[in-house]
């Protein structure tokens, strides 16, 4: 048995925004101080998957860093200001990412469920004209848990209004994709930030760019028998 697609979740960062080497890049800024340096592939490794608290509390695990509850809301202040600054008045999104969201949302219902901040989404949303091109945001801090649970994509999948087996996740990271299908989704892995190798056994459908995820593609999803398809 299968089931129809009914609407699609993007992920943002690594998904639709090339803004993780931003985020990479403030995250470096504000650990320099205290002696830490972080390669991206620590980063990659072990923190792109967390919300900005999430990744500071682990970070601070990791280095051996004591940080209570204040110190970590002031780095989360601080981070947020400087992302705000970097990309504030432009367009950081991938070059196809406008297309590929004009096309499937002319399609299906769009939304976003994503662990980066709202204001940071609406923000570069709104550097790229795309405003007001989603449904809804699912953002950090508005589901009792974070990626990897479940929680966003099924709070995506109520506010969509349908079952989450009819949806469609757009993922960049193996804690994004278990997310999804945990939640009960289907999954279109990009290859924006890890080779395909670490996505396809989570992933129906691994892609290597935006102009790759046409509707015809998303469609035929519903037909798909097992994760890991290579297109």
């Amino acid at each position: 048995m299968t089931s129809p697609i009914s609407a699609i979740v993007f992920d943002f960062d690594g998904v639709l925004a090339d803004s993780e080497p931003i985020h990479l890049r403030v995250y470096q800024e504000l650990l320099a101080p205290v002696g830490v340096t972080l390669t991206k592939e620590q980063y990659c490794a072990r923190y792109l998957g967390f919300d900005d608290e999430g990744a500071f509390r682990q970070m601070g695990s990791d280095f051996g860093l004591f940080m209570g509850d204040e110190e970590i809301e002031l780095l989360m202040a601080a981070k947020t200001e400087r992302f705000q600054k970097i990309v504030s008045g432009t367009n950081v999104l991938y070059p196809d990412a406008n297309a590929c969201v004009q096309t499937l949302g002319g399609r299906w219902p769009i939304g976003i469920a994503s662990g980066a901040l709202r204001h940071e989404i609406e923000l570069m949303l709104k550097g790229a004209g795309l405003g007001t091109a989603f449904r809804f945001i699912v953002a950090a801090g508005e589901t009792e848990r974070t990626k990897p649970a479940p929680d966003p994509y099924l709070r995506a999948a109520m506010l969509h209004g349908v079952p989450a087996h009819e949806c469609v996740a757009i993922e960049d990271s193996r804690w994004g994709l278990i997310s999804a299908r945990e939640a009960g989704m289907r999954t279109i892995a990009i290859t924006h930030t890890y080779p395909r190798e670490a996505l396809a056994a989570d992933a129906d459908v691994v892609v290597d760019s935006l102009r790759e995820i046409t509707p015809e593609l998303v469609a035929g999803i519903a037909e798909s028998k097992r994760p890991g398809l290579q297109v």
